[in-house]
């Protein structure tokens, strides 16, 4: 019985060691686990800036910074109202400034298309054409319509957002700071539009088309005229002459000019409207060296355009306001970013209220100059790099009239 107990107790002895053993085996794997977690390196990193942003031209680029700002590094490649887009041949650094880009901002409908031809995969491309649905063929100086520029900011932030989602509300903030501007723009310039009823333009080249459709304008040039234009051609005698014809009747309130493609018909063009007192306005492609923004150069050009064909519109009183609004504005960048903003906390509804405060106001500059091409204030330029004369600095466009 002796002996019996002995091992019973020996057994139960050595199932307790065993049992020990097996417990202290898991508390030790369970100890363990949780540490292999925890020093496991973290494979994921999260993006940071500046973006890496590549624009076709100019008008695009400034507004991609605008946009962007110290979050986004921009280059431009076609930067020069020396350069005709339209004939431009990108550098081989060009193209390697284009294939590593983050993202690329285009034109599109056919003006730019070297621009998409060497693009990494891993690169966004936002293209004009494809917001508004253009294609080659159309007239393709996009940045002159509203539409247009109202839809690139909105795509060319949702690019920012995807590359450095950490800055999404930076990006979206600057969005909304560029969209008050444009309304306030907007606003000023459809007051024009709505008390000034049945204007006509005629143009050497049609690099306006949107912008003087965007004012109320009708396209009166002839037929014959643009189709050789949008062909490539040059205009035939019959057709020179029924401009002429336009011209010397003052059938037309303006004539938009391509300074940039000027030629023998071009300059009979623009020396029969300087005969016969119709102003010329001309509009380069590429953003001029001194304006900062593109919408401070769609203010500018509007002011000319309306000092062309009614100097006195929103200048009636002369006072110093119109004056110190002027030297407020174009190349200034707003404060807060919401220069729109009322105290009450509307916005762009207050855009006569204080003209100093605002983005984009009329401008009174050329109220007592001539209405012609050929006014007393040609030599003086304001901030954005134009003339104050009527006859700005002027570039064509495309041939297509985009109609």
């Amino acid at each position: 019985m002796g002996i019996r107990f002995t091992r019973f107790a020996r057994f139960a002895a050595a199932t307790v060691s065993v049992v020990l053993l097996c417990a202290t085996a898991a508390c030790g794997a369970d100890n363990s686990a949780p540490a292999e977690t925890e020093t496991e390196p973290d494979t994921t990193t999260e993006a940071t800036g500046p973006i890496t942003v590549v624009a076709s031209i100019n008008q695009w680029g400034s507004l991609a910074a605008e946009l962007g700002g110290d979050d986004v590094e921009v280059t431009s490649i076609v930067s020069s109202t020396n350069v005709d887009a339209h004939d431009f041949e990108p550098k081989t650094s060009d193209v390697a400034k284009l294939s590593k880009a983050q993202v690329v901002v285009a034109n599109g409908a056919g003006y730019d298309s070297w621009a998409t031809k060497s693009l990494s995969k891993s690169t966004t491309l936002v293209s004009a054409a494809s917001v508004v649905g253009a294609v080659e063929g159309d007239n393709p100086h996009l940045w002159f319509s509203k539409d247009a520029r109202s839809g690139m900011a909105t795509a060319i932030t949702e690019a920012y957002v995807k590359e450095l989602p950490s800055k999404k509300a930076d990006f979206q903030q600057r969005l909304k700071d560029w969209q008050d501007g444009e309304k306030q723009l907007d606003s000023w310039t459809a007051d024009f539009t709505k008390s000034h009823e049945n204007l006509t333009y005629a143009a050497t080249e049609p690099v306006a088309y949107y912008l003087m459709a965007d004012l109320g304008f009708e396209d009166a040039t002839p037929k014959g005229y643009t189709q050789s234009q949008a062909s490539g051609g040059e205009a035939a005698p019959a057709d020179l002459q029924s401009f002429q014809k336009i011209i010397e009747g003052r059938k037309v309130d303006v004539l938009i000019n391509n300074t940039q493609e000027a030629s023998d018909a071009t300059n009979m063009i623009t020396g029969t409207a300087g005969r016969s007192d119709v102003p010329v306005v001309g509009v380069t492609e590429q953003m001029p060296s001194d304006v900062q923004t593109l919408d401070a150069w769609i203010n500018q050009l509007i002011n000319t355009i309306i000092d062309a064909v009614d100097p006195s519109y929103g200048c009636e009183a002369g006072t110093d306001d119109d004056t110190s609004a002027d030297e407020s504005d174009d190349t200034a960048e707003p404060s807060d970013g919401n220069s729109t903003d009322s105290k009450d906390g509307t916005s762009d509804d207050n855009t006569n209220d204080d003209p100093a405060s605002q983005k984009y106001i009329r401008l009174c500059k050329a109220s007592s100059g001539t209405s012609t091409g050929n006014g007393s204030d040609a030599d003086s330029t304001d901030d954005s790099g134009t003339s104050s004369d009527t006859q700005v600095p002027s570039n064509a466009g495309q041939p297509d009239p985009g109609k």
